[in-house]
């Protein structure tokens, strides 16, 4: 079934709801209003049935449940999305798992998103502010030659924050860039280390961690070699 309509896709993912895993996902720190308990392959599933479109996106988005958001944000067209649904959508935000998953299925291809790291870094809410890290932590993944110290001021200053899904996502932006290649490696270090330093238990906590497994035999060996 290619370009399914609206009512198709809540109808597939009715008969495929599962009240156990709904629960299960709150002991995972997902958190929800309104879920059908889909695991994020199903989703996968019916969303590449669909295939992209905006419309559907933002049908999906309004619906409000975990699911829908999640799909919307695999089904929507990076180039449709203008400031206004782009700081909607982000600032709707409540779940570490929607943040990462918008950041590597549609705000990685999105310049004006890129752009916002900056602002999103500085946001109240922790959410925001996770997706400003998370979207590092992507582009790192996909772009291993990029510049990435334009963003260490901005990681040293995350690294103080104890919230829990904004200290996770600061120590994976500094985790992936560190793995990205062998100079990116070495100034990844380098500010861990400077992290270290800070007299804050949470940025202790980032820099611990990401000096543990970017000085790793596994980590070290894999960068030489890629070379």
């Amino acid at each position: 079934m290619i370009n399914m309509e609206f009512n198709q896709i809540i109808q597939e993912f009715e008969e495929a709801s599962n009240e156990d895993f709904a629960k299960n996902m709150k002991k995972f720190g997902i958190t929800y209003v309104k879920s059908y308990g889909l695991r994020l392959p199903q989703i996968r599933k019916i969303a590449k049935q669909c295939g992209k479109n905006h419309e559907m996106a933002l049908k999906l988005w309004n619906y409000g449940y975990h699911e829908t958001y999640l799909m919307a944000t695999l089904v929507e067209k990076p180039e449709k999305v203008d400031s206004l649904q782009l700081n909607d959508w982000v600032y709707t935000f409540y779940s570490w798992d929607l943040v990462d998953q918008a950041c590597i299925n549609l705000l990685r291809f999105i310049p004006e998103a890129i752009d916002s790291i900056f602002i999103w870094a500085e946001a109240e809410e922790e959410f925001v502010k996770r997706t400003a890290f998370s979207l590092i932590a992507v582009l790192a993944v996909h772009n291993k030659d990029s510049d990435f110290d334009r963003y260490f001021e901005i990681i040293k200053q995350g690294s103080k924050d104890n919230r829990n899904f904004v200290k996770k996502s600061v120590n994976w932006a500094l985790r992936q860039i560190g793995k990205s290649n062998v100079e990116n490696n070495r100034k990844a270090l380098k500010l861990a280390y400077e992290i270290l330093e800070i007299d804050n238990k949470s940025s202790r906590w980032v820099a611990r961690g990401a000096i543990r497994e970017l000085e790793s035999e596994k980590v070290q060996k894999k960068l030489m070699e890629k070379g």
